[in-house]
């Protein structure tokens, strides 16, 4: 193991059992420059409706909840709860 890289405390190796795998994904991931974790930490997932315009303008909240719940998908979460 990489002498800057601790192992975990006999207590938190009792509480859970991470797979050696898991462990070693991590730290290879934790060797890696701040850029290139940034490039691969966001994904983009395409958003229907949302995406689908560079620019939308409301007046008010009341009239951007109200489009909200007329266009977008309910799994978004953009909806009243």
């Amino acid at each position: 193991m990489d002498a800057n890289v601790s192992e975990p405390s006999e207590h938190v190796q009792r509480a859970v059992e991470i797979p050696r795998e898991w462990l070693d994904e991590f730290e290879a991931a934790a060797r890696r420059s701040l850029r290139t974790r940034f490039r691969y930490a966001f994904i983009h997932t395409y958003k229907p409706v949302l995406d689908d315009a560079p620019f939308r303008a409301f007046d008010t909240t009341a009239d951007y909840r109200r489009w909200c719940e007329e266009n977008l998908p309910d799994w978004l979460g953009y909806g009243r709860v």
